[in-house]
């Protein structure tokens, strides 16, 4: 039987190897991705997501997330969600409501709390103390305040034709409290269609709402494009015309999978991402803008995933 799990960045491969044994075993899609994104939220690591993920301007880790099921097109979203220790399963749950199935700000927090999901503090000492590096680098040396939109996405398809998509960031790294990027607006941050597939985007998300990109790439797929063909046909068209008529394009990465566990990515920058199907196991990529509106993808060797984990793991001076 068909299945298949595709996400964005190296730091969501953990979670495509566990979703990939659940869906294996005939668990549905929503469930895997679940399991999925709350791999990287618990990571404290990942400076961009969940636990660990940097804070605003003020210190504050605000986080938001978006789910959508591909049978009913039932979504639930959060965001500014605080201390709240995994909005994927808040905006998941959300889904299941009628009215009310986007939260933001306390409303957010305390549906969660109300709902019973784990409060928790999400800011770790670690990304407090390269908040705090940041605020006086930016004083000694004028260093520009943002950095960092790796939001995790995922899509997931299981054996029963059930697809789901979901996203889940901490944002911009010391933006200004309230702000929100693409990654829980259905259409610019995420969209999924069982009879058709879905897609996922990464990057800043100021730019990535101006496209509604993940929409188009399914748009797209209806019309009998493979994923691969949707996402190239879509990402750097948009990023070329952006680029004439807002005089630059931020970086952002898109990510797709179809109803036959076919994928496909682009992106304007360097972009590791994860993915298996019934046919592959689960394997990390580096995908990079090609020639002629193309995308090239190549292995990920051991030595850049050696210098990759040291990277992250490296202590904070």
């Amino acid at each position: 039987m068909t299945f298949g799990t595709i996400a964005t960045w190296r730091m969501a491969h953990d979670g495509v190897v566990e979703a990939t044994k659940l869906l294996k075993s005939g668990t549905n899609a929503s469930e895997a991705l679940e399991v999925a994104i709350k791999q990287v939220e618990d990571y404290p690591f990942y400076k961009s997501v969940g636990y660990g993920g940097l804070p605003n301007a003020k210190g504050i880790l605000e986080m938001d997330a978006a789910f959508m099921n591909g049978d009913t097109f039932q979504i639930g979203a959060v965001a500014g969600i605080v201390d709240i220790k995994n909005p994927i399963s808040v905006a998941k749950k959300l889904s299941e409501e009628k009215f009310n199935s986007f939260l933001i700000g306390e409303g957010a927090t305390q549906y969660a709390k109300d709902e019973g999901f784990e409060v928790k503090e999400m800011l770790t000492e670690r990304a407090k103390k390269i908040w705090e590096k940041r605020i006086e680098d930016m004083k000694s040396k004028q260093l520009n305040p943002y950095d960092g939109h790796d939001t995790v996405g995922v899509v997931t398809l299981d054996q029963m034709g059930s697809m789901s998509v979901g996203t889940s960031s901490s944002g911009l790294f010391m933006k200004k409290p309230g702000r929100v990027g693409d990654s829980p607006l259905s259409g610019s941050g995420f969209y999924v269609d069982s009879t058709v597939g879905g897609a996922a985007a990464t990057g800043l998300g100021e730019d990535l709402m101006k496209g509604i990109l993940s929409y188009e790439i399914v748009r797209k797929m209806s019309e009998g494009l493979s994923p691969q063909e949707a996402c190239d046909q879509t990402v750097y068209p948009f990023h070329d015309l952006l680029t004439q008529r807002y005089g630059k394009a931020g970086a952002f990465s898109l990510i797709a999978m179809n109803k036959k566990g076919e994928w496909g990515v682009a992106t304007n920058v360097e972009f590791t991402f994860s993915v298996a199907n019934n046919t592959t196991e689960p394997t990390i990529f580096m995908a990079n803008r090609g020639e002629n509106q193309t995308t090239t993808i190549t292995p990920i060797t051991k030595e850049w995933l050696d210098a990759y984990e040291k990277r992250i793991k490296a202590p904070i001076e």
